[in-house]
């Protein structure tokens, strides 16, 4: 696969041993406090704008949205079909495993206040880290990679439409003993969702690109640091 193979010919030129890596993205970061946002130095809250070269890759990918969204909504059809030829009993356990995975989902999402890009506390150390995310890259992305000291966040220094492994280097290291990525739904659903979960407490949700990333599984494999 040709990103897997840029992804570890970066993080070789980085020098770092990574067991996972994934690219990951954040939800739009709230406007924090007036006293807080100005303690910090008024950082930057946004990622930087779309470079024109990206504008255009957006222009010449549109003809083929209309094929990505028709191809999906086949499969859903084909799923809706097969789902409606199966005997009376499975379909009824199907839609009863179907309602209890979105009440268990919603449950998770609830405990752990999912809807948010963090925990709330401006001053915990997600809180923090996030005052600074864009401050280290306007890039919209970052490379998330789990390593036997902790983690490590990379991006390209400006924001880049194409070539992000080319220009990344490294933002953000966070040790073993100050941070560790948790899946909040425990490996029990394929989804994008992680957690870097600081040793205060507070958290910062990020997703990854693919549902059940290599970094969803690094994260099952680590003892739970509520354990």
């Amino acid at each position: 696969m040709a990103s897997r193979r840029k992804q570890h010919n970066s993080t070789a030129r980085l020098g770092i041993h990574v067991e996972a890596g994934e690219w990951c993205a954040i939800d739009a970061i709230p406007r924090p406090p007036a006293d807080v946002y100005a303690a910090a130095g008024n950082p930057r809250l946004r990622p930087g704008r779309v470079p024109a070269l990206g504008v255009i890759s957006a222009v010449l990918r549109a003809p083929f949205i209309p094929v990505a969204l028709f191809l999906g909504l086949l499969a859903a059809m084909e799923d809706s079909v097969m789902r409606s030829l199966a005997p009376k009993g499975e379909r009824t356990r199907l839609r009863a495993k179907s309602a209890g995975e979105r009440t268990r989902r919603k449950a998770v999402s609830d405990e752990y206040g999912l809807d948010r890009v963090f925990d709330g506390n401006w001053h915990g150390d997600a809180g923090q880290l996030l005052l600074d995310w864009y401050g280290h890259s306007p890039h919209h992305q970052r490379l998330l990679l789990a390593t036997p000291e902790g983690i490590v966040l990379a991006a390209p220094p400006r924001r880049v439409s194409v070539g992000r492994e080319k220009h990344m280097r490294v933002v953000a290291r966070l040790p073993v003993t100050d941070a560790v990525l948790v899946d909040p739904f425990a490996g029990e659903f394929a989804t994008t969702t992680l957690l870097i979960r600081f040793r205060d407490g507070s958290w910062l949700r990020v997703k990854t690109e693919e549902p059940r990333s290599a970094l969803h599984m690094h994260a099952l494999r680590r003892p739970s640091p509520d354990g």
